[in-house]
């Protein structure tokens, strides 16, 4: 998402990786990165077996598509934030940039 690109130095500051994944092929991710003009973080494919990181961490649906989600994982491996958006809404990276700050450096 391309607020994130532009979010990057915060993330950098707090010294976090920004992933993004998604349940799509990488040919499907490729030519949605391409028309949202590029990510400047990877972005990967959960494609096979289909949906296994999204149904790990609790956020993919019976239908077989991932919610929109923000998860926060902290360098010893630990869930610290996880929020859950409308499909249709683009989370704003401020707030999270924000959660963030308190336990990410």
């Amino acid at each position: 998402m391309p607020a994130f690109n532009q979010a990057l130095p915060e993330f950098d500051r707090l010294n976090t990786q920004v992933l993004g994944i998604s349940v799509d092929s990488v040919p499907c991710n490729t030519a949605w990165e391409e028309s949202l003009g590029h990510l400047n973080y990877p972005l990967l494919s959960d494609f096979w077996p289909h949906g296994k990181v999204a149904e790990s961490y609790g956020v993919l649906r019976a239908e077989g598509i991932a919610e929109r989600a923000v998860i926060g994982i902290d360098k010893s491996g630990t869930i610290r934030y996880i929020d859950v958006h409308n499909i249709a809404e683009v989370p704003e990276p401020a707030p999270i940039v924000k959660s963030f700050e308190s336990w990410a450096k």
